[in-house]
């Protein structure tokens, strides 16, 4: 691969600034440079004169991943606070050997709104505005959801009580499992042009990284990279299997990234204009008839998601934006059973896969959210990364090591001690095993993270918590998800739901009914590819807890239509509140009334359309409103009170 590209013709900044937590004293931003940048932050209230923080080494890390491609760590502490419900402009201003600056005007003019010089931010003093969703697959024929929310956000720019608190980006940021031809494409271009670090790889036909992008499988049949032994079969079907899905989805793996190199020049093409523009043109390689007609397909999906990105970024530098992982951030049933985890992780090539993913979600989205755990981690990825071999491929012992220490590593979940709380579950990685039939499905966590989850609610008034799979779902679907474990077919329908692990289920009831934990809940959500809200309160219990389930689902993806429709109608009959069939399930301990869709036609209950959830809450952390902003520009569908939302 030739590396011979200057950057001198690159722009400063490929990607970001993203802003991500952030409070009064301390403000954390993430960008990746084409080089080592140095860097001041302005800060202007509204109304308060500006001040200039040079950025050194303390306040900003920078780490390599490639020969001009630097990811910024921006980690600011305010002595002075900032105000509260204030327009807060701000700017990163480069500075340049040749002693000229440049501001954000000058290197993102995508950033800025009509009539402003500058960015903002707010600092909400209440979580009670909360933006939400999940699942942005960038070859989906929808609009992207982020892309309506800044048209949203672009009416209320100037008017600081009316934006939103934070943006909460519940899983599925990136779809690693499932590529586009183009994509791909895109990414193995952008890899030359930048300069990103290749690797060595273990158990595979081939040996490393520059030898994989050349192989002729490389596109649309990365399965046979594998050697062909019989025990690399369920490798095969894990991670390249294209496993057909159809009563949700169709999963592609053939495309599935491989090294880390892929997956971050993913991330820059998923949040920039920028490095689509310094790569032109995706180039098809040699591909059979079949395969052509789909790389055109996926070419016509990608130029829609292109053409959005510029209000992607720009919601992305206006709203503190807060993420956690699902699934394919990583790999389609990231860790569904003791089974799975024992055939991944047993393999070298498949950890590497896995582990690749994870390092790229460390670096690009699990820092912002909690950046004082992962000190000791940047320091190993920081002196790694500096010293390439003269191939420019990293060292695999290093590599296999931090993989390792990511693998066990346990504080992907975070808190923000908000008005109300913000709890933000991982419900990947600590996950309750099934011991005595290890094909089965896990608890989305064990009893130990459990504990820790009824710790953070003790003695609170109000709770949003973020669960990336809705705690409770259609009962049907999930009806539908069990009859298909037992039959043996757990990674043919995602058979991943709360209910589906006994333990998780009851424990997650208990915490509910705790005396001391919260009296009202709002669970956030998506996963599904649709979206529904529903009232629940839990029976027999003296302290009876309010609890609302909310999902939006998906950013850029969508349930098929008709099977949605039939699913939907099916339920409504089987599983009405009123019905004895709810006795059979963990439903009987619940008393759900869903939400319905001021939309609706034939009286849905849930709405299926790509875009973005947002939730207003009331003084007692209550709904008092909740909407889908839908990603086709249409009119936001409003889900109504159940004394508004009678059926019709």
């Amino acid at each position: 691969m030739n590396l011979s590209h200057s950057s001198s013709n690159l722009p400063p900044v490929l990607a970001g600034p993203i802003l991500r937590r952030l409070d009064a004293q301390r403000l954390n931003l993430w960008l990746v440079g084409s080089s080592a940048l140095s860097l001041e932050l302005l800060l202007e209230p509204q109304g308060a004169p500006a001040h200039r923080i040079a950025l050194d080494a303390g306040q900003c890390r920078i780490v390599p991943i490639g020969k001009h491609a630097f990811i910024h760590f921006i980690d600011v502490q305010l002595a002075d606070p900032l105000p509260l419900d204030t327009l807060v402009f701000y700017d990163l201003i480069l500075h340049s050997a040749c002693e000229t600056e440049q501001n954000i005007a000058d290197w993102a003019p995508h950033l800025l709104h009509q009539g402003q010089t500058r960015p903002s931010l707010v600092l909400s003093s209440r979580a009670d505005n909360l933006m939400f969703g999940s699942c942005r697959k960038p070859h989906h024929a929808s609009r992207d959801g982020l892309a309506q929310a800044d048209r949203v956000l672009s009416e209320h720019i100037s008017h600081a009580d009316m934006r939103p608190a934070l943006l909460m980006l519940a899983g599925d940021q990136i779809y690693a499992d499932d590529v586009a031809g183009p994509m791909l494409a895109a990414i193995h271009a952008l890899i030359e042009r930048l300069g990103l670090f290749g690797e060595y790889l273990e158990g595979a036909v081939v040996s490393d990284s520059e030898s994989l992008y050349r192989h002729p499988a490389s596109y649309y049949r990365r399965a046979d990279l594998l050697p062909a032994f019989k025990s690399n079969e369920d490798l095969r079907e894990r991670f390249f299997g294209g496993v057909e899905k159809p009563i949700f989805t169709t999963a592609n793996a053939h495309n599935h990234l491989v090294t880390l190199a892929e997956v971050l020049a993913m991330y820059l093409l998923v949040w920039s204009p920028t490095a689509w523009q310094i790569i032109g043109e995706p180039t098809p390689p040699e591909l059979s008839a079949e395969h052509h007609q789909r790389w055109q397909r996926e070419s016509l999906a990608l130029e829609g998601f292109r053409q959005d990105l510029p209000q992607a970024a720009r919601l992305l530098a206006h709203v503190q934006t807060l993420m956690i992982f699902d699934d394919h951030d990583i790999t389609d049933d990231w860790n569904l059973s003791a089974k799975w985890e024992s055939t991944a992780y047993g393999h070298p090539f498949s950890r590497q896969i896995v582990g690749n993913a994870l390092v790229a979600y460390m670096l690009c989205q699990a820092w912002g959210n909690r950046p004082d755990v992962f000190e000791p981690v940047l320091d190993t990825v920081n002196a790694w990364t500096r010293s390439p071999d003269e191939h420019h491929r990293l060292d695999h012992a290093t590599q296999d090591a931090l993989i390792k220490e990511l693998l066990d590593f346990r504080q992907w979940d975070y808190v923000l001690r908000t008005q109300p709380t913000l709890i933000v579950l991982d419900t990947r990685t600590r996950r309750w095993h099934n011991r005595r039939l290890p094909s089965r499905p896990s608890g989305l966590m064990d009893w130990e993270s459990l504990t820790e989850l009824q710790h953070e609610l003790l003695d609170e008034r109000a709770a949003v918590i973020v669960s990336p799979t809705p705690m409770f779902g259609v009962k049907l679907i999930e009806v539908i998800q069990r009859v298909c474990t037992y039959a043996g077919f757990a990674l043919t329908v995602d058979a991943e739901n709360w209910m589906a692990h006994r333990g998780a289920a009851n424990t997650m009831l208990n915490i509910f009914r705790h005396s001391r934990t919260p009296g009202n809940y709002v669970i956030l959500s998506g996963d599904v590819h649709y979206s529904f809200v529903y009232d629940v309160q839990v029976r027999h219990s003296k302290h009876i807890p309010h609890i609302w389930q909310v999902t939006s689902s998906g950013i850029k993806n969508e349930f098929p239509e008709g099977l949605l429709n039939w699913l939907d109608r099916l339920n409504r009959w089987l599983y009405s509140p009123r019905s004895p069939l709810n006795w059979f399930t963990q439903r009987r301990d619940l008393s759900i009334t869903p939400r319905l869709p001021d939309q609706r036609q034939h009286g849905e209950r849930v709405w299926n359309g790509s875009g973005l959830g947002q939730i207003w809450l009331d003084d007692q952390g209550r709904p008092a409103r909740v909407l889908h902003h839908n990603a086709n520009k249409k009119p936001p569908t409003e889900f109504l009170p159940p004394e508004q939302g009678t059926e019709r």
